[in-house]
């Protein structure tokens, strides 16, 4: 169960803060390609901005973590007000740590949001905390992500295998 999503949106904006109370969930921790915005792009679509209002409003505490660069990361982080880990290598959890401790947060209490099996969801499940999986937003622009999501196949189809929905 180390790839297989757990709960899988349509968007990042699918995931509501009644969701996340239902979950125990009051910090998330957010990708950047593909989750918040289109691979490589620096601009964030209007809906997810203000998805992020909506979870700033509910209380929910938000940071990045990336494994992009500071360049691609930093730039897109300050934009939106929020704290970040670059250079992160999900799915090694070391990342996660810092973002946790950023936080404030009980472990218990926090959640990835991410579209990579083998680095979102992998980060999460080695770490202990729940991956709240999102169809990529748009296409994949490097190859060994294109790769990547040809070995993820199988896993996503398992998900649905055994009933999971798309929320």
């Amino acid at each position: 169960m180390l790839i297989t999503p757990e709960y899988v949106f349509q968007d990042v904006t699918h995931i509501t803060p009644a969701f996340l109370a239902g979950k125990g969930i009051t910090a998330l921790v957010l990708d950047i390609d593909n989750t918040l915005t289109d691979d490589g792009s620096q601009q964030l679509p209007w809906e997810v901005a203000a998805w992020l209002q909506a979870m700033r409003a509910a209380g929910v505490r938000l940071t990045i973590v990336s494994n992009g660069t500071p360049r691609r990361v930093a730039p897109f982080a300050r934009k939106l007000g929020l704290d970040y880990v670059c250079w992160a290598a999900k799915p090694l959890t070391p990342g996660l740590v810092v973002a946790r401790r950023r936080l404030g947060v009980e472990k218990r209490r926090m959640a990835m949001v991410g579209d990579q099996l083998y680095a979102d969801r992998m980060a999460a499940a080695l770490y202990g905390i729940p991956a709240l999986m999102v169809v990529p937003r748009g296409p994949d622009r490097g190859a060994q992500v294109r790769l990547k999501r040809k070995w993820e196949r199988r896993f996503w189809q398992r998900y649905y295998d055994r009933g999971g929905k798309l929320l």
